[in-house]
């Protein structure tokens, strides 16, 4: 589970089997995790988190969404 970021709390990282996916980045907290498809960024599952905090996450990844972008093809197209 390659990690692509750490903010506060959250950690943002890749399952390594899920390169036949569109891109996404999972975003987990204590035993929360929420999915977040890239173009666009939109939520595909809270998993957990509430409304408030889900958009926290989501201005997180879209702060975040080229460096994500980026490391996704790294990974999966190497």
């Amino acid at each position: 589970m390659p990690v692509v970021l750490t903010s506060g709390p959250y950690r943002l990282f890749f399952y390594s089997d899920e390169g036949n996916e569109p891109v996404h980045v999972h975003v987990e907290r204590e035993d929360k995790e929420a999915k977040f498809w890239m173009e666009p960024v939109r939520l595909a599952s809270a998993g957990g988190f509430g409304a408030a905090e889900i958009r926290r996450i989501e201005r997180i990844v879209t702060k975040h969404k080229q460096a994500i972008i980026r490391r996704w093809h790294e990974h999966f197209e190497s």
